[in-house]
């Protein structure tokens, strides 16, 4: 398999984890506020309106079905950013930043509801609250868990930077608290923190606790140990 097919694979389900057509509503729906996202980015850094024409200075080495499609398969799979680079081309940096900029906006769409396909415009699990409300009223089982993700060595001389090195792996990592149903389904994906932050404190720090406190009634599994 040549680079080419290995690009056109990672739109394959198996990679991204959504059929094609759900794949072409997602790129629609987010490509527009991603544009517009990276203008406001422009106008706050060059503080006011643009000074050359439209076209104009350095392009994108990736356009936004790429960075779409590395940030769905980084999630899915755990690929390292090496790795993608390696596929589409480019530096692990680009797709670091890449991921960096889609995954905000993956995270404000929201988890769709599992197996209620009617409600997937409408309903959406994009607080915690959401989530719990929803296990209290399925009587679903969560399962908790922090997900480490090996990224780029930080900068010499950076602040704070041996935070970011994992007790467990040894490597610099960042980590993700990830709330799923019993059958994997991702259903939160919490705010992105070092590595070295143990995954209790990680869970404290989210304001999962809290939520047990709200909802009672509610189970899940923390490290195949039942909580509630």
């Amino acid at each position: 398999m040549n680079l080419g097919q290995a690009r056109a694979a990672m739109s394959h389900y198996a990679f991204c984890g959504l059929p094609a057509e759900h794949l072409g509503e997602l790129a629609a729906e987010l490509a527009t506020r991603w544009q517009a996202r990276c203008e406001s980015g422009r106008h706050e850094r060059r503080g006011g309106s643009r000074r050359r024409e439209a076209g104009a200075g350095p392009k994108y080495e990736m356009v936004f079905v790429g960075r779409l499609l590395v940030t769905l398969v980084h999630l899915r799979t755990g690929l390292t950013h090496a790795a993608l680079g390696v596929i589409y081309g480019v530096g692990s940096s680009t797709i670091g930043r890449a991921i960096g900029e889609v995954r905000p906006l993956l995270a404000e769409r929201g988890f769709a509801v599992p197996e209620r396909p009617g409600l997937r415009l409408r309903l959406r699990l994009r607080t915690l609250e959401d989530v719990f409300a929803y296990a209290e009223a399925e009587q679903v089982t969560l399962r908790i868990d922090g997900m480490e993700t090996q990224v780029r060595r930080p900068q010499a001389g950076r602040p704070g930077r041996r935070v970011f090195v994992s007790g467990k792996r040894k490597q610099y990592t960042i980590k993700t608290t990830t709330i799923s149903d019993g059958q994997g389904r991702t259903l939160f994906s919490g705010a992105v923190r070092p590595g070295r932050m143990h995954d209790q404190t990680a869970v404290r720090t989210e304001g999962i606790a809290e939520q047990f406190r709200r909802y009672p009634d509610v189970k899940a599994e923390v490290d195949a140990m039942p909580v509630s």
